[in-house]
């Protein structure tokens, strides 16, 4: 629901580009053309070709899948954008200003002047028109973006030089104090076993996610895809449950995670494949 709401504020902020001019009825009527243009039309999924986000406007690795492009008299246009850990934009400005729903992972955003801040799957970010900035993924962890922009005169984008090392390395801005206070809350192992078995929840939380996710070498998102493989082989349900749930907030699409049960249903037993999927069917389903 969080996604769903977001998607819709971000929608209304450029929903003016999608505004139809009224059609009277004699107009409406008189030619088949103009009745075709006034009908509802689908992009279906996989239907647009991907493309790799061009070196000259992107660092690291990014995937840019074309959602719509501009129908007259509307100027909006968007794409679906996933950066791999550490890609990011160039610097750059857009006429109209741009949203960004972010779908997947965490990432990074930064207007000119301004310290880096940090975004996460749920979020909405909403680029003033004409202000220098860029937005990519985090160091260790992919993201996803919904990218809506308007296009006047068909012109939607100003790229500019890239984001150097240490600008992209800068320290990101503290979060608020909401943030602050949520994350003061216990630690989800000390909320499940620490009232029993305080150690193991501190070593869970301390070493295993405090440390070990947290190391450089692997992303989040690979970390996941080894950890869900490692718990559907040994049929352990109840904690790939949790494990399903972070994957998705690491980047791991849906399609990904339940064509990873199915390789794994050849490897790891057909019967673990099969509970496996049952627990992801019920995961996906409270999304």
């Amino acid at each position: 629901m969080k996604l769903l709401g977001a998607t819709i504020l971000a929608l209304s902020l450029v929903g003016s580009a999608f505004t139809q001019t009224p059609q009277t009825g004699a107009a409406a009527d008189a030619g088949g053309g103009q009745a075709s243009n006034q009908s509802i039309k689908i992009m279906r999924s996989g239907s647009q070709p991907s493309r790799q986000g061009p070196a000259d406007n992107f660092s690291g690795k990014v995937r840019v899948d074309p959602l719509f492009e501009a129908i007259a008299p509307g100027r909006a246009r968007s794409s679906l954008v996933t950066f791999d850990p550490g890609a990011r934009t160039a610097w750059h400005t857009h006429p109209l200003g741009q949203a960004l729903i972010v779908t997947a992972g965490v990432g990074r955003v930064q207007r000119w002047g301004d310290p880096v801040e940090e975004i996460r799957k749920g979020d909405v970010v909403w680029i003033p028109a004409g202000q220098k900035h860029w937005h990519g993924a985090a160091t260790n962890n992919s993201m996803s973006h919904i990218a809506i922009v308007e296009a006047p005169d068909g012109k939607s984008v100003e790229w500019m030089e890239k984001v150097s090392d240490s600008q992209y390395a800068a320290a990101v801005r503290a979060e608020s104090s909401t943030t602050n206070a949520i994350s003061s809350q216990p630690r989800p192992s000390q909320r499940a076993i620490g009232d029993f078995a305080p150690k193991l929840a501190e070593l869970t939380d301390n070493v295993l996610y405090a440390d070990v996710w947290e190391r450089p070498e692997l992303s989040k998102r690979d970390r996941s895809l080894v950890t869900v493989a490692s718990l559907i082989a040994l049929n352990r349900p109840e904690q790939l449950r949790s494990h399903l749930t972070r994957a998705r907030d690491n980047g791991v699409t849906q399609e990904e995670l339940i064509e990873t049960i199915t390789h794994l249903a050849f490897y790891a037993g057909w019967p673990n494949a099969v509970t496996a999927i049952g627990v992801a069917k019920e995961v996906f389903e409270k999304k």
